[in-house]
């Protein structure tokens, strides 16, 4: 299929991830959505290979990376390389919805590691 169309309401709901490649059928790089409730701590972490753009799509974004923390609103972006720790998080009082891009000369199937140990389970609960 050249195209497909789609929107993320009728890619889930609740918090947590939307799954965006696979439903489009994108195939040059991942793609996903989050939503996180309000004054929601994101999850210290890295990825081995895999660069990440993060859009702002409402809300606002907490970002920590390296020695730096900033906000970003509606429209703000941030690419961190891979193996930079990052964190970002709801610094708001409403949702907020990221969408995230990510690859390295393409899709790379998950790489996604967690800087603190205690954050596994918590991940792996996160959304279910």
């Amino acid at each position: 299929m050249a195209h497909a169309f789609g929107s993320l309401d009728e890619l889930g709901e609740g918090y947590g991830f939307r799954k965006i490649r696979k439903p489009l059928g994108v195939t040059a790089f991942g793609v996903n959505a989050v939503v996180y409730p309000p004054h929601y701590e994101g999850f210290l972490h890295y990825h081995d290979t895999q660069d990440e753009l993060y859009f702002v799509h409402s809300g606002r974004a907490r970002v920590e990376v390296d020695d730096e923390t900033r906000e970003l609103g509606p429209g703000g972006l941030v690419h961190v390389e891979s193996t930079t720790p990052r964190r970002i998080s709801n610094a708001g009082d409403e949702d907020l919805v990221l969408v995230i891009v990510g690859g390295k000369d393409g899709y790379v199937e998950r790489d996604g590691q967690m800087v603190n140990a205690e954050d596994i389970a918590r991940r792996a609960a996160f959304g279910s």
